[in-house]
């Protein structure tokens, strides 16, 4: 039952901080946009880089991506919180109901995953050069992200088998 029940708050845990996250980016809007601005427009980058070509300037673009990364955010927490009660439901099921249950946790943390390692390890990092950013790079924290829920979401596919 304790893996059960390990499994259940780690989903909910991601669930809450994804949320945190994307409330954050609501509440304090004008912080990360900003950080979403300078990204995309590659403008804290060496004038010599030939990648400057993959700039996007357009204030119409920077916050659609940034209402894209915050509904993505919103989307994968609220899905880890459901999945989360979903496991909490069926906790004394059998392992079969049970590992049946874990489809929108596995979602969401899928979900939650991608954006980190698409949204910002690969578009935002190495199409918009962020690690050469001295002033918003952000790879590092994405980096936490994308290992906090990679680790619930490897924890959580683990078979789990009947109750004794």
């Amino acid at each position: 039952m304790i893996v059960r029940l390990s499994k259940t708050l780690l989903v909910a845990l991601v669930g809450l901080l994804l949320l945190l996250v994307g409330a954050n980016n609501i509440i304090d809007y004008q912080t990360n946009f900003e950080f979403v601005q300078h990204v995309m427009a590659i403008d804290t980058l060496s004038p010599s880089t030939s990648l400057a070509w993959r700039a996007v300037t357009s204030p119409a673009l920077h916050h659609a991506v940034y209402a894209l990364i915050i509904a993505v955010e919103i989307l994968s927490g609220a899905a880890c919180v459901a999945g989360s009660a979903r496991l909490w439901q069926v906790r004394d099921a059998s392992a079969d109901c049970f590992n049946a249950a874990k489809g929108v946790a596995v979602a969401g943390l899928t979900c939650g995953f991608a954006l980190f390692l698409f949204g910002f390890l690969t578009i935002a990092a190495e199409w918009f050069q962020m690690w050469q950013s001295k002033e918003w790079n952000a790879q590092a924290p994405a980096f936490r992200f994308l290992a906090a829920i990679g680790l619930v979401l490897l924890f959580l596919n683990q078979r789990d088998d009947d109750l004794e």
